[in-house]
């Protein structure tokens, strides 16, 4: 696997932790959930001998180390800290943005805010509740997510979430094995999990995206979703802006984690769906 260049940028009330592979054209992935850089590693590789491929931990994430550890997240001052990094990394020419789950969020709203730096954004399954027709539901989940970490713990939250997660109905435990490399991440991905859950995931899931100036947009905006997580509540928003904004939906491999999953496959299409005429 290539070894990355790594690097490190200030930006507003924190430190960014990122990573470079390759040479060409800037590709910058950004991650969901407690991922980071390391769940990317695979794919961030596959793609460096086409892309100058940066990944990162988001802001609170893993290295990259917050100024104030209490201080509150918003998808905003995420989407600007993609912006500084395609900025300083890619100061010339607009870059290729991926980003997944909360991650693909943070996508959306650097497309909104800053399209001039932008060639093409893809966004998976980003969970932007707030669209759907039933979103009031799922404002309740989340307020028993969090009434649940309170009273109860870490764990037991988790377990409203995930529930709350799957499709209507569907009451089992995902039996997917992960590969080695994300087993290896396991310890990392506990630790910020008390972070993710009670600070990003009520934050970026009342996000409400600014579906007028995606539309504007739509022409460099792919929205995506997993091949096995139809009707999960991450995948129906995709499945509902794409809808909305006539741009069809691009299915990857897996499910709502499928970067992790299948990262040779999804990899594989990352590539042919930044591709772009005239390119080699």
């Amino acid at each position: 696997m290539t070894e990355p260049t790594i690097g490190t940028l200030r930006v507003n009330g924190a430190t960014l932790h990122y990573e470079v592979r390759g040479q060409g054209p800037l590709l910058l992935l950004i991650p969901g959930g407690t991922g980071g850089a390391a769940s990317l590693a695979t794919v961030a590789a596959d793609l460096a001998d086409t892309y100058t491929v940066v990944s990162y931990d988001p802001r609170g994430m893993s290295r990259s180390v917050l100024d104030d550890p209490e201080a509150e997240q918003r998808v905003e001052e995420h989407a600007e800290d993609a912006f500084r990094l395609l900025d300083a990394l890619s100061p010339d020419e607009p870059g290729r943005v991926f980003g997944a789950s909360s991650g693909a969020i943070t996508a959306l709203h650097l497309l909104s805010t800053h399209p001039e730096r932008l060639e093409r954004v893809i966004a998976h399954e980003p969970p932007v509740v707030e669209v759907l027709p039933d979103a009031a539901a799922h404002r309740a989940l989340l307020a028993r997510v969090q009434d649940t970490f309170r009273d109860q713990g870490l764990m037991p939250a988790m377990a409203v979430f995930a529930a709350g997660m799957r499709k209507d109905g569907d009451t089992t435990e995902s039996e997917t094995e992960l590969p080695p490399q994300a087993a290896e991440q396991a310890e990392q991905i506990m630790r910020d999990l008390p972070y993710f859950l009670g600070r990003i995931v009520p934050s970026f899931m009342s996000y409400v995206p600014d579906i007028h100036r995606l539309k504007a947009l739509s022409d460099r905006l792919v929205l995506a979703g997993g091949q096995d997580s139809r009707g999960e509540l991450p995948y129906r928003p995709a499945a509902f802006l794409a809808e909305r904004l006539g741009t069809g939906l691009l299915h990857f491999p897996g499910g709502h984690i499928g970067l992790t999953t299948h990262p040779t496959e999804f990899g594989a299409l990352l590539r042919t769906a930044f591709h772009a005429p005239g390119e080699a």
